[in-house]
């Protein structure tokens, strides 16, 4: 089965401190990689993923020293992926 994830971009795939539902889209797109699904998921270029990954953004928003006027933006952009 294709399936896609779109995680939240405030943090990386695992989060690296706190981040449960970026936990819980890790352990989703892992188990179903593991029953030989095709998943891809969407979310930040630091994420750790063994599906297919579409960085939306090149870190984690929590960690992009750029200012950022508006998260949901950021967001909004994935739809264009």
């Amino acid at each position: 089965m294709r399936i896609a994830h779109v995680a939240p971009l405030h943090e990386s795939v695992p989060p690296r401190l706190y981040g449960g539902t970026e936990r819980i889209v890790s352990y989703l797109t892992e188990g179903l990689v593991e029953l030989g699904h095709d998943v891809t998921l969407f979310g930040s270029g630091d994420t750790k993923t063994s599906a297919k990954l579409v960085p939306c953004r090149e870190r984690a928003l929590r960690l992009d020293p750029r200012p950022l006027k508006s998260e949901t933006a950021a967001h909004l952009s994935m739809l264009s992926e």
